[in-house]
């Protein structure tokens, strides 16, 4: 791997960590406070099957042989998605886990 490949994939890890420390609220986007839960979870739903259809995309790119794409980036998109499918089944897991909780309580 070149230092240009490091280079490029280190800058990559360090801007995933900017916006990991401080997310930034776009415009026309659900949040937690907007009280619309459904949207903002049918956003992240969204966003996380975007991000496998982008790594998937990426790996049929490299195993073409198009030569525009490193196997560094095939591997961190394929990481990227297989952890945001990660914290989708936990929230989803803690979710099932709460409703559980609430049905079970006494009147």
């Amino acid at each position: 791997m070149s230092d240009i490949e490091i280079n490029k994939v280190l800058g990559q890890m360090r801007a995933l960590a900017a916006e990991m420390r401080a997310p930034e609220v776009q415009p026309g986007r659900a949040t937690a406070a907007d009280g619309n839960f459904g949207k903002l979870l049918q956003q992240s739903l969204d966003s996380v099957s975007a991000q496998q259809a982008a790594a998937q995309t990426l790996a049929a790119r490299f195993e073409a042989g198009t030569g525009d794409v490193s196997v560094a980036e095939v591997v961190i998109s394929m990481q990227k998605a297989s952890l945001s499918f990660q914290a989708m089944t936990e929230v989803r897991n803690r979710l099932v886990e709460a409703y559980q909780q609430v049905m079970n309580m006494p009147i």
